[in-house]
């Protein structure tokens, strides 16, 4: 089984029920299921085929789950892109993943032209129409790119009569390649199997009791495998209804959700928090919630019960990444949720903390977490040293320092890469900012390691103030009441907004720049 024939499934057994709605639109499983083999027999009469690769330039819309799921319905392997992504970056992804069709929104298209002779390896660019991309009159004849360019919307009108679905696809084809977010160097693409993408959508969504009364505000960014499993993959396979917002606002999430009565919510921390500290937000509005889904970044216990208690829902927040499909852990709906923990191991899959030589550490002992199961990716593309040293003897070895309680719930310490060393003790980043974030006045907070000449590595904390009276001596004073001596921040900085990314995590890394490290 895979998602494509599951979509099939579920197109049979929920036929007329709405699989999405778009701008006030709903579209039935059957619908949208005709729509994904119309589009697969697009792509085919224009040449692509089973094991091809197809990017997508897309963002949250119809036009992205029926690429997905058309190219799925071929064999193609699917690779999505940030659409906000410089130049660079979507030359550099489509060069390296061998891509031969770009489905992309006709907004794009000026930019795929200026890109033409860096992505000439590219046959056919797919325009998918939107009403402001009608309305800035592209003469596209006189583009270089014209003769490669075709019409979604054709392709979806002229579908082949003799088109059947590839039955030989198998579950250890590669599905999709998710380029991770390059932080130590170029990105890496991330080859997921048909079965990698089926096992953890089935998984996540009997973990979380997702079922066909389910309505799922997507507003997480399709391209990003957080949404792809948890709030596309998983609804769809259980009959849920997506409503999907094409981006996120806390406004629109409030008026959808009351609207639509929404039942599940999946976000990441920085989401929430504009969520809480939007003024007109009522409780009332939120009230068909039967839960929200936290993950993509660990979120703070302070901002965690604020919400919780404004709000009279409860927050489950799990843990993933994007070689793993991504989910590994959520805290379970059916024992308590343990505010700072990611949860337990979701079925099949087996979650490890160990020491550097590999070797497991005792219950409450900080370590590397691994994981092992049928979600782990099959490798790096074109990177075969790269997934050598994260794929050892079955297990993926996910870089994040964890520690795992006596009942089995674990709780992330930190990146390893994140971990401050002063004067040669362990600081952890989140740990320090649990403490910024209890504070009445701050809003945002996020730590960094500095290079130290004394230390060998000082602290420095960036900070978004609720409160515009509160000082540098004000956070100091508070932090040694709350914190060692060798954990308090050397230095504090006061920003308008912290640096994020399209999800909404707090870059680390960017800060880092600010100060030239």
């Amino acid at each position: 089984m895979n998602l494509s024939k599951q979509l099939g499934v579920s197109a049979q057994r929920y036929h007329e029920k709405p699989a999405y709605i778009f701008n006030d639109r709903p579209t039935s499983y059957a619908e949208f299921d005709s729509a994904v083999t119309k589009f697969a027999s697009g792509l085919n009469q224009l040449g692509v085929s089973r094991g091809d690769h197809v990017a997508l330039l897309l963002g949250n819309s119809p036009h992205f789950l029926i690429s997905l799921y058309g190219a799925l319905r071929l064999g193609a392997t699917v690779i999505p892109i940030n659409p906000i992504y410089t130049p660079d970056e979507i030359g550099y992804i489509i060069n390296n993943g061998d891509v031969k069709a770009v489905i992309a929104l006709d907004l794009l298209i000026p930019l795929l032209e200026k890109m033409e002779q860096q992505i000439a390896m590219v046959e056919h660019v797919i325009a998918c129409e939107t009403p402001k991309g009608a309305q800035a009159a592209l003469d596209v004849t006189s583009l270089s790119i014209y003769p490669k360019l075709k019409s979604f919307t054709r392709l979806l009108e002229q579908p082949s009569p003799s088109f059947k679905e590839d039955t030989d696809v198998q579950e250890d084809d590669i599905a999709v390649i998710l380029y991770t977010s390059g932080t130590t160097g170029k990105p890496k693409g991330a080859m997921l199997t048909h079965k990698n993408l089926y096992s953890n959508a089935k998984d996540t969504a009997e973990y979380l009791a997702m079922n066909e009364d389910d309505r799922i505000i997507t507003t997480l960014p399709m391209f990003h495998v957080f949404c792809l499993t948890v709030a596309l993959n998983a609804p769809l396979m259980s009959g849920a209804t997506m409503i999907i917002m094409p981006q996120f606002s806390p406004a629109e999430v409030f008026e959808i959700a009351k609207k639509h009565r929404a039942t599940v919510f999946a976000g990441v921390p920085t989401m929430y928090n504009f969520l809480l500290q939007y003024p007109e937000g009522e409780p009332e509005d939120l009230n068909s919630f039967r839960l929200c889904i936290s993950g993509g970044a660990s979120m703070p216990v302070a901002l965690l019960n604020h919400f919780e208690q404004k709000f009279n829902v409860r927050i489950s927040e799990g843990y993933g990444l994007s070689e793993a499909s991504p989910v590994t852990c959520f805290n379970p709906l059916d024992r308590p949720r343990k505010p700072g923990s990611i949860g337990t191991s979701i079925n099949n899959v087996e979650n490890k903390i160990v020491n550097p030589l590999g070797v497991e550490v005792s219950v409450g002992e900080v370590g590397e977490l691994i994981v092992r199961g049928p979600n782990v990716m099959k490798g790096y593309y074109k990177m075969p040293e790269d997934t050598e040293h994260t794929l050892i003897d079955g297990w993926l070895y996910t870089g994040d320092l964890a520690r795992m309680d006596d009942e089995g719930y674990f709780y992330i310490v930190d990146r390893k890469k994140d971990m401050i060393i002063v004067g040669g003790y362990n600081v952890y980043p989140r740990e320090v900012e649990e403490v910024l974030y209890n504070h009445t006045g701050i809003v945002e907070a996020a730590v960094v390691g500095v290079p130290d000449p004394d230390l060998g590595e000082a602290v420095h904390c960036y900070i978004v103030k609720k409160d515009l009276t509160l000082t540098e001596e004000d956070i100091l004073e508070y932090c040694q009441d709350h914190l060692a001596k060798y954990k308090i921040p050397s230095n504090i900085f006061f920003l308008e907004e912290l640096p994020k990314n399209t999800t909404g995590k707090i870059l680390r890394r960017a800060l880092k720049k600010q100060i030239g490290v």
